[in-house]
């Protein structure tokens, strides 16, 4: 019995390792241009909030590594990958301590994670450029993130619910 969740979960995994995948593809073809630069809708991040959700920590942490990585070396570049790793660890250390915590929805576990990948993208650009000036872009990072947010929450509850359905 036991092996037959281990396997479920390692097949459920290389899905949405697969769909995250696709997801950053997509987000790459879509003309989405708001005038800022740096600020992407995040599609790839549903799996990230799904799998924390549907899955556990390690598996979530380790979806998005992997995400990173792959989508990083075929539509970026080490420094771009350096950017999204950042963002999304700290994103998804925030999220795993906000769902622990219990007192945030979904949708609000979204909006944080949304915030603080925008927030470790700011804090590696600090590093890597040796300077702070920038940060006051921080204000249009925090509104990116929590529109974001709440659109990716959303996304996510909707299909963690349907996902739920399928098991049952």
């Amino acid at each position: 019995m036991e092996v037959k969740k281990v396997a479920k979960k390692v097949a459920v995994s290389g899905v949405l390792i697969a769909l995250a995948f696709i997801f950053s593809y997509v987000e790459v073809l879509l003309p989405f241009q708001l005038g800022i630069p740096g600020v992407k809708l995040g599609l790839a991040n549903i799996v990230s909030l799904v799998a924390l959700y549907l899955l556990d920590e390690k598996m979530a942490a380790t979806i998005t590594v992997v995400r990173v990585i792959l989508t990083g070396f075929t539509f970026g570049s080490l420094y771009s990958m350096l950017y999204s790793m950042a963002g999304a660890l700290l994103s998804l250390a925030f999220m795993i301590g906000a769902k622990r915590w219990n007192k945030f929805t979904m949708i609000g576990v979204s909006v944080l994670g949304g915030v603080m990948h925008n927030a470790g993208q700011l804090i590696m650009a600090a590093v890597v450029l040796k300077t702070v000036p920038f940060f006051y872009y921080t204000p249009v990072l925090i509104l990116s993130g929590i529109v974001t947010g709440i659109m990716i929450g959303f996304l996510g509850k909707g299909i963690r619910e349907r996902l739920v359905k399928l098991e049952a």
